[in-house]
């Protein structure tokens, strides 16, 4: 008895040293960015700054033209996430559902291509875009993203769990593949999609190096790519940059925070059946 409470105390202190192991560059990016420049650098490092700089969030507002990041972002994020749905969502009844001739090879295949490092595709993507014409355009932005090989793996998983009794019922009484899939089975499938929004969401948030290559003028680029706003060769403004790294952060911390009950119940009930 008292070795397991002692073994599950040792666990716990684990966990604790690793959860403030995990928030410390958080705690710190939040205190740079409340400090005045002369405090940053300094050694030892202040973790409380005196006086606190409220100014600075004002400031870094005013720095770049961050109301046109934060609505790119907003809106690319947006409109890629309900791309993502609409395609994993016909995707996924497709190869769960619908027995069609080569199916689990055209599935193979798919699964085959999350494989391929991102990085090969830049370049054939980049060009493809130029010779669209979308190159500094929201089309650049989004359109690439509104398909995913990981939400259709999950989703699909997700489909197999779901009884084919209710199928069957639905059929008889006279219900339609289309009407059973948006009726019956989102409904139903509520937590694994709110995972892949959340998922798409915070991955089109935190996205740097795509946006940066597709555009060229400020007014299309998004909040990431807004931080180098505060590099140049005069050098890095770190209490600034520490300003603007919070505000890219902080909304998705929170939005992970009040969904993060559906993320487990979506990705365990997914794997459920294969």
């Amino acid at each position: 008895m008292r070795r397991g409470a002692f073994s599950k105390g040792f666990i716990y202190l684990l966990l604790i040293a690793g959860g403030i192991l995990m928030l410390l560059p958080f705690v710190w990016m939040i205190s740079t960015s409340l400090k005045a420049p002369n405090q940053v650098m300094t050694l030892p490092p202040i973790w409380l700054p005196h006086p606190i700089e409220w100014s600075n969030y004002l400031h870094a507002w005013h720095t770049a033209p961050f109301a046109r990041y934060l609505f790119n972002s907003i809106f690319v994020a947006a409109l890629s996430t309900l791309g993502v749905l609409l395609t994993t969502i016909l995707a996924a009844y497709a190869f769960s559902q619908i027995n069609f001739y080569g199916r689990d090879v055209v599935f193979s295949i798919l699964l085959g291509t999350m494989m391929v490092p991102g990085e090969i595709l830049l370049i054939p993507n980049f060009v493809t875009l130029v010779k669209l014409g979308w190159i500094d355009h929201y089309e650049a932005l989004t359109v690439p993203w509104m398909a995913s090989v990981f939400a259709i793996f999950l989703l699909r998983q997700f489909f197999l769990s779901i009884p084919k009794e209710l199928s069957y019922a639905a059929k008889m009484d006279g219900c339609s593949d289309f009407k059973y899939l948006w009726l019956i089975m989102v409904p139903i499938s509520k937590p694994a999609l709110i995972t892949i929004a959340l998922l798409q969401v915070i991955g089109s948030w935190n996205s740097f190096l795509w946006p940066l290559i597709v555009t060229n003028s400020m007014t299309m680029r998004t909040m990431p790519v807004g931080l180098m706003a505060f590099s140049s060769e005069a050098g890095t403004e770190y209490n600034l940059l520490m300003v603007a790294a919070t505000m890219v952060i902080l909304p998705m911390i929170i939005l992970f925070i009040i969904l993060q009950k559906y993320i487990i119940e979506g990705v365990t009930r997914a794997g459920i059946k294969g």
